[in-house]
């Protein structure tokens, strides 16, 4: 088949404006391409991350929210790699961004936190260091 990765998450958002600036302002994400879609009343941001990976934010003000507590089947989370998880946890808890405790992966050994986006969808942190 040939898969050669991962090239886009796609993710819906309820406010458009919060969401660009939780993305491309406090994570930093660079911007690609941007549009205001007139006929759905929509925006499609798509976003780059420095590995080469994509995010595309759409912007659907009346989707129903997704359910992320308690967990519900189909995609779980968005896992970011970082190579220093206290320093990416100080970064966002000083923008006031809620992180839950770190926690070490049990069968990796890496270390891990969650924090969610502004729709309340599930992101994690995960340390990756060599070989993992």
């Amino acid at each position: 088949m040939g898969l050669m990765g991962i090239h886009h998450v796609a993710i819906i958002s309820q406010d458009y404006a919060r969401s660009r600036r939780f993305y491309v302002d406090l994570l930093g994400l660079e911007v690609i391409d941007e549009n205001y879609r007139a006929a759905r009343d929509s925006y499609k941001l798509d976003l780059r991350l420095p590995c080469g990976a994509r995010i595309e934010l759409f912007s659907f003000t009346d989707a129903p929210p997704r359910p992320s507590y308690p967990e519900a089947q189909g995609l779980r989370h968005l896992a970011f790699a970082v190579a220093d998880i206290e320093a990416a946890v100080a970064y966002l808890e000083s923008h006031q961004v809620a992180v839950e405790p770190i926690r070490v992966d049990e069968y990796s050994g890496q270390r891990f936190t969650f924090f969610s986006d502004p729709d309340a969808l599930p992101l994690e942190l995960y340390q990756v260091t060599a070989g993992v």
